[in-house]
């Protein structure tokens, strides 16, 4: 048996002084944030006690691979090795033994600060009580980059703390003190922790070493198609793995004046906009027949080719970039607010809101519909899927047999058409009449349903019950108070329900029992039952007015004075018509 590997010791120094070298490259084949900070915490203390913590897999180079350095050194030499697996151990023990800065989850530079208390050998993330307490070592980078002098700071360090032990009349004893040496000293020995390597030969080519990577980290745990995607990108495309995470991080950092992708939708993960990718570049919504097609494998002949490869990753390449363009995006993101939706607090779905931009991006660059009508139409495609829950259960089943229709379409009238037949088939009489008010008995707080009525509200330009402020304007993401602008309101109030022998969580909570209204009304109305509170808060308004809000927030006539279940039953048909008459809307 012939091994592609051989195994190798390093001292932690020895590696340091590789990676500044640059004998050591470190490719991005690997996510580039760092660990938490306790995690290198619990390196640090895993090896000041000797325990092992796993082996890393270095790839034997060529002259031919593009890599980065953790150094900041300026070596420009070919490195002898490149990192494959243990990227985040040696990223981080290189930031705490240099005192170099690293990149956080949001592309922020940080310091990663682990102190030391020799006392009890004890590692912790420093923190402003920790950097005050004299029995600790606040920044452990200070003795491992070689700033101070060793033996001078173990006598320092116990001078500072005699002196403070003895302003609380105890003082540190003979023993406590060697005790104390003691430890620093064994501290010191970290840089020689032996760290074990397998070193892949130079003769493997980029699909093995991906191939390696994968079982690597897998860990005994199944990866998601999209994980293995992801790491061809990293081999054969690393620039665009690296384009498309720092889109998913800046769409999570609200913007000045730069262009951003930040919304309040969504806040997505590469493994998320690399589906949408995929299905705008290969109409598939399986990734794993996308998988193979990045390596270059043909689905009839089941053959691999090179030239394929370099043909699907070319197809890839634009999806992508089509799928990144910060125009693409936003318009897409208006074509949420054109169905009603305001933020991701009413999205139940991210996936019926990732395939929807799937649509969208389908239709403009592949049958470029105009732009007013491709916003109407895919509007009124999320509001249809996210009221049907249609991804729900199997969505690549669904989503994929959804691209198949559009594989025989050949002009933009035919893609409208197309996806209006889909909704018109859904969104039948008999959905708007049995099934949405059957969906509507329901107490689940994050129902789509509940959502998309909210989404009418918008829609028709509802004000909030009893108030002249729109629902819209109070359901702005934007507005931050420690009040939520708008609160859902028991029209039936739970005391009083509870007074008339109705307890039960469920039947008092049911989404028909809720109407949005501003939180001091809210708080005002609190457990006053609907025949008193309601004549007192109509009067704020006129006949006309209260007949509008009425119609508005499903309130069947009379409904003070109905029983509870009565009631329900009533209402949750009006909602359902206000959910229909505004989805009608976006046909405008």
């Amino acid at each position: 048996m012939k091994t592609l590997f051989k195994q190798v010791t390093y001292s932690l120094s020895k590696l340091i002084e590789e990676i500044d070298s640059g004998e050591i490259g470190l490719p991005d084949i690997q996510r580039p944030f760092v660990w938490t900070n306790t995690k290198v915490r619990d390196l640090f203390d895993s090896m000041y006690k000797g325990f092992p913590v796993g082996y890393l897999l270095f790839w034997e180079s060529s002259s031919d691979n593009k890599t980065r350095k953790i150094g900041t050194d300026d070596k420009q030499q070919i490195p002898r090795v490149l990192i494959v697996d243990g990227q985040q151990r040696l990223t981080s023990l290189y930031a705490v033994l240099k005192g170099k800065e690293v990149l956080g989850d949001n592309y922020k530079s940080h310091r990663i600060h682990i102190a030391f208390r020799p006392r009890d050998a004890k590692f912790e993330v420093a923190n402003t009580a920790i950097c005050k307490d004299p029995e600790f070592i606040p920044d452990i980078s200070l003795l491992l980059s070689g700033a101070v002098k060793r033996n001078r700071f173990g006598r320092d360090f116990v001078e500072k703390l005699r002196k403070h032990r003895e302003a609380k009349d105890d003082e540190l004893t003979e023993t406590q003190e060697d005790h104390i040496h003691d430890c620093i000293d064994r501290f010191y020995e970290i840089p020689n922790y032996p760290f074990t390597v397998l070193e892949l030969s130079a003769t493997l080519d980029d699909e093995m070493v991906s191939d390696i990577f994968v079982r690597i980290n897998s860990q005994g745990k199944t990866l998601k198609q999209a994980d293995f995607i992801l790491t061809l990108m990293s081999v054969f495309w690393d620039e665009g793995r690296s384009d498309l995470e720092h889109f998913c991080h800046n769409a999570r950092l609200p913007s000045t004046n730069e262009a951003s992708p930040f919304n309040y939708f969504i806040k997505p993960d590469p493994d998320q906009l690399l589906r949408v990718s995929v299905g705008l570049g290969f109409r598939r919504a399986r990734l794993e027949y996308v998988r193979s097609l990045l390596r270059g494998k043909d689905l009839e002949t089941k053959q691999f080719s090179e030239e394929r490869r370099i043909e699907q990753f070319g197809i890839f390449k634009q999806a992508q970039a089509y799928t990144l363009d910060l125009q693409n995006w936003h318009e897409f993101i208006k074509t949420l607010l054109r169905a009603g939706y305001r933020s991701e607090d009413m999205i139940t779905s991210q996936m019926a809101l990732l395939y929807s931009y799937i649509m969208f991006l389908i239709g403009k660059r592949d049958y470029a519909v105009d732009d007013f009508k491709l916003r109407n139409v895919i509007a009124r495609w999320f509001f249809m899927i996210s009221l049907t829950r249609r991804y729900t259960g199997s969505p690549e089943t669904i989503k994929e047999s959804d691209l198949g229709r559009l594989r025989t379409i050949k002009n933009s009238a035919d893609f409208i058409k197309t996806l209006n037949r889909i909704i018109n088939d859904e969104l039948t009489e008999d959905f708007w009449n049995i099934t949405l008010p059957n969906e509507l008995d329901t107490s689940a707080a994050r129902s789509p349903s509940l959502f998309a009525y909210y989404a009418a509200l918008n829609l028709l330009e509802a004000n909030v019950l009893f108030s002249n402020m729109k629902v819209s304007e109070l359901l702005d993401p934007a507005l931050k108070a420690k009040k939520k602008s708008v609160e859902r309101h028991h029209l039936f109030p739970k005391k009083y329900l509870e007074k008339i022998g109705i307890t039960n969580t469920k039947e008092v909570n049911q989404i028909a029992n809720f109407a949005l209204v501003e939180w001091f009304d809210n708080i005002r109305i609190k457990d006053t039952p609907p025949s008193k509170y309601f004549s007192k808060y109509a009067d704020r308004f006129s006949a006309s007015e209260i007949e509008k809000m009425c119609y508005w927030h499903a309130l069947p006539e009379d409904f003070e004075q109905m029983d509870y279940p009565t009631f329900l039953s009533e209402r949750r048909k009006l909602m359902a018509k206000v959910i229909r008459d505004g989805f009608s809307k976006l046909n405008t």
